[in-house]
């Protein structure tokens, strides 16, 4: 089946599963889920291609193992093409809409060192500023894993202080739902964000590298 849209019936599924995240409903509007959210998805990432890397569609249910929040299953539908582990591009969508996004979004000390680095580095540092600022200014959001204050060494004056914070970095661009998100357009938005973001990958991929997974017990 070729991918033709997110249909409404996805982003009503996901406004009652804010209200009710309960087995119950989702038992009960299981068959919408795997319909209208799960199949375009999955229809979305083959029309995209694999030259974005290899493609994972996510699970719907939450790990509420170490979580606070015991709510059982995600908000939204997310998948994931990666070039290298922990590196490549985001899509997702939920009841706000569709969402893009891009970067490296999980990390080791080793790979938050090498990003720290680049990021200091004359060399190499200035690049991912422009590279940074180019995408804020085309309403693109910086988001991942940073700290506070600043990294230990680091002076309060360095020029790229707020990308030296950072211990991993993606940015996200939000699409509100709108009639194209129905049709085979919303395809061409997604490989258009990815086309724009596809500097920041490369930028990533060649002076952070990627993410070793430490082995499961």
């Amino acid at each position: 089946m070729g991918f033709d849209g997110f249909p409404d019936e996805a982003l009503v599924f996901y406004e009652g599963l804010l209200a009710d995240n309960s087995k119950t409903y989702w038992t009960e509007h299981k068959d919408v889920y795997e319909r209208a959210i799960k199949a375009p998805m999955s229809a979305l990432i083959e029309e995209l291609g694999d030259s974005w890397g290899a493609a994972k569609v996510f699970r719907p249910y939450r790990d509420t193992r170490f979580s606070a929040d015991k709510s059982p299953y995600k908000t939204h539908q997310g998948a994931f093409c990666e070039i290298l582990d922990g590196i490549g591009y985001y899509v997702q969508i939920d009841a706000d809409g569709l969402t893009t996004g891009a970067g490296f979004h999980a990390h080791t000390r080793e790979q938050t060192a090498r990003y720290r680095a680049a990021v200091d580095s004359p060399a190499t540092g200035p690049e991912l500023a422009t590279l940074v600022a180019s995408l804020v200014d085309s309403d693109f959001e910086l988001a991942g894993d940073k700290i506070k204050t600043r990294p230990r060494g680091v002076p309060a004056d360095h020029p790229r202080l707020a990308l030296m914070r950072h211990e991993s970095l993606v940015a996200l661009r939000h699409h509100e739902p709108t009639a194209s998100l129905h049709t085979a357009a919303s395809a061409t938005v997604v490989r258009g964000d990815w086309q724009a973001l596809n500097p920041l990958v490369e930028w990533v991929a060649t002076h952070v590298g990627a993410f070793t997974a430490p082995p499961r017990r």
